[in-house]
């Protein structure tokens, strides 16, 4: 049987599992099957702990469209919960190593119990090149975005992963829907691209809602909050300090004078369990669906 791990962070919930003890291969098909609400266990995405399983621990990270994600700022916090609480390290300070670069993480506990995690998530970069988004090398701040008829002024930047931040007066879910899915495959971002939408309320707080990549509509993210509250750093409407108020819950990012950007917030372990041997045969034989 293999063993599994189901966590959320504000409600952007994953599938922890360990590559040691995969009873099948992790292929796009079984990616979707697994993160499938009603054939599977259900989930945002998966969390693999990869070989080497030894501080700086890997982490590989997995849509439920079965596409591999650089980096995931809920992601991390619910891995770094799952190593200490399943006995991987004692550490309470440890790296992880992504896709998306190596990030430093720190364990907030109450009693046995990892409640609150910080993570150090890189550096924000606003240059064309790294984000990626096509066109001449520049920062992309402010830009103009033609989608369906529509158009909308955005700002993009990388936090490991790509983010195309939009700036509005008024939140929309249906709007996210409708524009979240088009932007996210607009050929200006040729590696696809996370979308928010968001409403700087004050100095110190910025609401937003999300489209992720690969995803869809969730309730939280981590890296959108660190792109949007550097997005709203750049064009001087916010603080170093900023809450980032989402559908699920708020995280607090703060700020560094060269962007380095620190994300702190809680962590939810759901419930573990194995696979079972009906799954695990379904799993092994996955074809598209």
């Amino acid at each position: 049987m293999t063993a599994f791990v189901k966590s959320h962070g504000l409600g952007n919930d994953y599938i922890v599992l360990n590559e040691a003890d995969l009873g099948f291969r992790l292929t796009p098909e079984a990616i979707r099957l697994l993160c499938h609400r009603h054939y599977g266990v259900g989930a945002d995405g998966i969390l693999l702990l990869a070989a080497p399983q030894s501080a700086p621990f890997v982490l590989r990270i997995f849509n439920p469209d079965g596409s591999e994600a650089e980096k995931s700022g809920n992601g991390i916090r619910i891995f770094a919960k799952y190593l200490f609480e399943h006995g991987y390290t004692r550490d309470t300070t440890f790296h992880i190593k992504t896709k998306g670069g190596l990030v430093r993480v720190e364990l907030e506990k109450d009693g046995d119990r990892v409640r609150l995690v910080t993570v150090e998530m890189g550096k924000a970069s606003f240059r064309s090149a790294d984000i990626p988004v096509t066109g001449a090398e520049r920062e992309v701040i402010n830009e103009e975005l033609r989608i369906s008829g529509e158009r909308v002024r955005f700002s993009a930047v990388s936090v490991g992963n790509p983010h195309c931040v939009i700036l509005v007066d008024e939140l929309d879910p249906e709007e996210v829907r409708r524009l979240g899915p088009k932007i996210e495959h607009h050929p200006l971002f040729p590696q696809r691209v996370n979308v928010q939408f968001a409403r700087a309320s004050a100095r110190d707080r910025v609401a937003i809602l999300i489209w992720e990549r690969g995803a869809g509509y969730t309730l939280a993210s981590g890296s959108s909050a660190c792109a949007v509250a550097a997005v709203c750093r750049r064009l001087g409407l916010v603080d170093e300090r900023v809450t980032i108020q989402m559908p699920g819950g708020e995280l607090t990012i703060t700020l560094q004078p060269h962007w380095g950007i620190t994300l702190h917030g809680p962590v939810s372990e759901v419930y573990d369990g194995t696979l079972s041997a009906d799954l695990l045969e379904a799993l092994k034989g996955a074809r598209s669906t």
